[in-house]
This record gives structure tokens, C-alpha cells and sequence, in this order.
């Protein structure tokens, strides 16, 4: 590891130490279920910010985006949101030198619970994942295999690192792809990114988003579809979820019909045997 960038990663953690407030009435814990050790220095999103830009200004000159990056492994590994924070925000400072070798990288962090919380991963997902798949289209379709990973944060990524393209009209069909893959996934946080990433690819073409939801509707979770359709009309939201309820109600008469139907065929079959015999 270069001097330099252990140095400031030392530099950066002690900064965070420096600023950490306590609580108080607001405990961030609360919003993170399940996150394990996750840690809280209670630093402002504004101040995180200006400390990640100040160490990004004063290395610019000298470091590669290899170096970022090794800052950045080095930080996302901390129990601290903000430290891992830090970190993310000082390598997206050089998306301009993103190749496409990096998304494997980012993989495995997900992979290995470095961001095991929604909001680093999200932020990977805007911050690096999505600006490198805008630049290199060609690596989207790479998150169809992130889709049925066993991991929690690889699934959520998969979809969340999509919306940056799904907000300029790109790759929807791969978008509504994931989507469809993920509704059966019972995991909330997958359910709500799912209902997100939705919800921005019908900003631009709402129509498909309301035909994909009708024919859909009885195969997705309500979770999912009241955040999809949070930017249409209030009347429409309320059709919407009226006839995807009523989708579900004729899927559930279906399906009982077809066992009845079953049941009976099976018990004919008994009976016919019987009488052979």
C-alpha cells in the first residue's frame, strides 16, 4: 500500500473520531434492522462530504484511481457508516478513470458484507457502480447473474445499480428483467429497491410501467408496487392497486380451482380402477 494512502486513511478515521456527536434523540440505528456491528459517529452527510473532498484535493495531483481504491477498501471494511462513507466518496471523485475491471471489485465487497447495510450499499450503487455501467453499458447485463446471488446486498445492488440508466430510458428491458426475477425475493430491502428502480423507469416511460404492472401485478409484492407507483396520479395509484388486488384474487381462485380439479381427476382415477378390478 502506498505510505500516503495509509496515512490518510489513519488521517480519516481519526477526523470522523473528532466529529462524532452522540445521539441524542435521533438514533440512526433505528433505520439499519439487522446491520449487525454497524457503528455511528452521528456525522453529518454535509460534513463527510467536505472531509472525503479535502482529501481528494489535497491527493489529487498524486494519486491514480488505484489509490482511491485502496483507500476505499481500506475505509468500506470499517464497522463505522461514515468511515465506510468516506471512503466511497473519495473514489467517485475519480469516475472519470473507472474502468470496467473495478465492478468485480465492488462485487466482492457486497459479497463479503463490507457494506452489509442499505445505505452503503446504495451508495456504492450510485456512486460507483452506476456512473462505471452508464460509461460502459456492455456491463450491465453482468447484473442478471447479481440478481440470484445468495447475498442480500449483491440482489439489492443488481437492481439499485441499474437506476442510473433507467433514469435516462436505457436498458429498461433489462431492468424490468431483474425486477420480474426479484419479485418472489421475501426480503423487504429487496422488495422496496425493486418498487424504486420501477418507479424511475417509468419516469420516462410510464405507460410501460403501467402495463408491466397490470400484467404482473398478482406475481408482485405490494411493497414493491406501492413504491412504483408513487409517481402517478393519485386516482391511478388507486386503480392500480384495486386491480392488482382483484389479479390476486382471481390467481388465488385459479389455483383452487386447478386443485380441485386435480383432487377430483385423481379420485375418478381411483374409482375407475376400482371398478376394472
Amino acid at each position: 500500500m502506498n505510505p500516503g494512502v495509509a496515512r490518510a486513511a489513519a488521517r480519516a478515521r481519526q477526523a470522523l473520531k473528532r466529529m462524532a456527536r452522540p445521539a441524542g434523540d435521533f438514533d440512526a440505528s433505528r433505520y439499519f434492522r439487522g446491520a449487525g456491528d454497524l457503528g455511528f459517529y452521528n456525522v453529518g452527510t454535509r460534513a463527510m462530504r467536505e472531509l472525503a473532498s479535502s482529501i481528494h484535493a489535497e491527493h489529487r495531483d498524486v494519486w491514480t484511481v488505484d489509490d482511491a481504491l485502496v483507500l476505499a477498501e481500506t475505509l468500506i471494511a470499517d464497522r463505522h457508516l461514515e468511515v465506510k462513507s468516506v471512503g466511497i466518496e473519495v473514489l467517485a471523485r475519480c469516475r472519470r478513470e473507472f474502468r470496467p475491471a473495478l465492478l468485480a471489485t465492488w462485487r466482492r465487497w457486497l459479497a463479503r458484507n463490507h457494506s452489509a447495510n442499505w445505505a452503503t450499499t446504495d451508495a456504492m450503487c450510485g456512486a460507483l457502480i452506476g456512473p462505471l455501467i452508464v460509461a460502459h453499458p456492455e456491463l450491465a447485463p453482468r447484473l442478471r447473474v447479481w440478481s440470484r446471488d445468495r447475498n442480500l446486498w449483491v440482489r439489492r445492488a443488481s437492481i439499485v445499480g441499474l437506476i442510473p440508466l433507467a433514469r435516462k430510458g436505457e436498458s429498461l428491458d433489462l431492468v424490468y428483467e431483474i425486477a420480474k426475477r426479484l419479485h418472489a425475493d421475501r426480503e423487504d430491502l429487496i422488495q422496496k429497491a425493486v418498487g424504486w428502480a420501477l418507479r424511475e423507469a417509468g419516469k420516462t416511460d410510464p405507460a410501460r410501467l403501467e402495463r408491466y404492472l397490470r400484467v404482473n401485478g398478482a406475481a408482485i409484492p405490494r411493497t414493491t408496487l406501492r413504491y412504483a407507483i408513487e409517481r402517478f396520479p393519485e386516482a391511478k395509484r388507486r386503480n392500480l392497486l384495486l386491480a392488482t388486488r382483484k389479479s390476486q384474487g382471481s390467481t388465488l381462485k385459479a389455483q383452487v380451482s386447478r386443485l380441485k380439479f386435480s383432487r377430483l381427476k385423481s379420485q375418478s382415477s381411483r374409482i375407475k380402477k376400482t371398478d376394472e378390478d
